[in-house]
């Protein structure tokens, strides 16, 4: 498919510390361009919760503005969303269908139906199904079938995994989309966005938890032997480290935020005994020194505490052996120095940083190969597998796209005509060459019949000689 003939994906990542929207589509190499990117501080919201409409609204308008100032030719009207927040929970299901016409073979629309019987699952009063996840699958006794369609079968079964969360929380996200003049396409959870982005099919089977360390919460995800095993929200994350500085070193918020991005190290015995941070006084007041030491005490407590969250998530399903691809860390706080040697020591697990630049084309802008951007690059990446799988109706006129003038058009169509009449002229050619070796076996496979017919005829010439005499 030429890639203009792809949708334009916006992702819109509403967070705790920033609201970012990123639009992207897919190139003829199945990699994202980057067509633009806004970035705003996050107002009125909390630890992933919405907390002011008015506030929150004006975020998302100021970073979609920003994304459309950086490519004054988008037009965007619909978005992919990310959500997480501490009212996320998630839980293991099981359905089963008995099949009407068991001769046919099992179809798209069975899994359908068995998917959408999921949503009849019981759940607390308050809160609403996010979304299905199906892990695996089972026709009569046969289990752990990963793609039944095709097969044959009376009863078809199945495991999901179902995120739930606080209908009101989830309505109050819309709300501040659909007041910022954009149609909301789906709600994601943040954490399968941003391993989207980071993780590739051989991390899913090796084993791997995604910890994606935000600004209010932490979000994880595990999989293993190809399937998604686990979510959670954790609630603490960067905003706990920045209130802990603040607290612990009687410093202004803004202060404790720029001294954690600057000089902060998530372990301590690495950090400078003889190393100070002078702050300046606030109204007059002398000037202070704080040791970079105590600095990097308090980040490394409150990081140990999320791993300690994060590792006991782990062992709850099991798997604490079996994650061979160790730990993928990812979101704003995955920048902090050495926390991936935290990580190893507190879960006795591998680690790595998870960087959203390997689904990316070339050209992009170094900002976009932050952590950070996990979860939006993530967002386009889903939005594309619902376009390739007909999860959504995608509406070309209504969605995004970008503006282009009557000229660029005609350029357009100018190259596309000279590319078909290159392509024609090598068929051609490709023929005419074809031909030419056809003539020349013809001419060969003559030559060898006239010779062995004047060879015959001189030994029936022979034997009638020898006849005669």
């Amino acid at each position: 498919m030429n890639k203009h003939q792809q949708p334009i994906i916006v992702g819109l990542d509403i967070g705790t510390t920033k609201v970012v929207a990123i639009a992207g589509r897919k190139n003829e190499f199945g990699k994202i361009e980057v067509l633009g990117f806004g970035r705003a501080d996050s107002e009125g919201v909390n630890h992933g919760v919405v907390i002011n409409i008015e506030q929150c609204v004006h975020s998302v308008e100021l970073a979609i503005s920003r994304c459309i100032e950086s490519n004054p030719l988008l037009d965007i009207n619909e978005v992919y969303v990310g959500i997480a927040g501490k009212h996320i929970n998630s839980v293991q299901t099981q359905g089963s269908r008995v099949r009407a016409n068991v001769d046919n073979e099992i179809s798209k629309d069975d899994i359908d139906q068995l998917l959408r019987d999921q949503y009849r699952t019981y759940l607390p009063t308050g809160d609403q199904i996010i979304d299905i996840i199906a892990q695996d699958y089972t026709i009569d006794n046969i289990p752990n079938i990963i793609n039944p369609v095709g097969m044959s079968g009376v009863k078809v079964g199945a495991n999901f995994h179902v995120i739930t969360g606080d209908s009101t929380a989830i309505r109050n996200i819309k709300r501040c989309v659909d007041r910022s003049n954009l149609k909301t396409c789906d709600l994601v959870l943040q954490p399968l966005a941003s391993a989207s982005a980071v993780i590739n099919d051989e991390d899913m089977e090796a084993g791997v938890a995604i910890v994606d360390i935000g600004g209010g919460t932490t979000d994880m995800a595990v999989f293993c032997d190809g399937i998604l095993k686990h979510t959670a929200v954790i609630p603490y994350a960067g905003v706990n480290i920045t209130n802990d500085i603040t607290a612990g070193l009687r410093i202004l918020k803004s202060q404790a935020e720029q001294m954690k991005v600057q000089f902060g190290t998530a372990l301590a015995s690495e950090a400078s005994a003889n190393a100070y941070i002078t702050i300046p006084g606030l109204r007059g007041l002398p000037s202070r020194e704080v040791s970079v030491k105590n600095l990097a005490n308090i980040i490394q407590a409150r990081i140990q505490e999320i791993l300690e969250y994060v590792i006991f998530n782990i062992r709850k399903i099991g798997l604490e052996h079996k994650l061979n691809g160790g730990i993928i860390l990812t979101g704003g706080g995955a920048k902090l120095k050495h926390i991936i040697q935290l990580t190893e020591y507190v879960t006795g697990l591998g680690a790595r940083i998870g960087y959203p630049n390997e689904h990316l084309a070339g050209g992009h802008s170094e900002v976009l190969m932050s952590p950070m951007y996990s979860t939006c690059i993530g967002l386009i990446i889903h939005g594309y597998r619902d376009f390739e799988t007909g999860g959504k109706d995608f509406a070309f006129a209504k969605g995004n796209f970008i503006r282009v003038s009557a000229d660029e058009v005609e350029a357009e169509e100018e190259i596309e005509e000279d590319e078909e009449e290159i392509q024609q002229s090598e068929e051609h050619l490709v023929i005419n060459n074809k031909w030419d070796k056809f003539k020349k076996r013809q001419d060969i496979m003559k030559r060898l019949i006239d010779r062995m017919r004047g060879r015959i005829m001189e030994l029936f010439e022979d034997i009638d000689d020898k006849e005669f005499d």
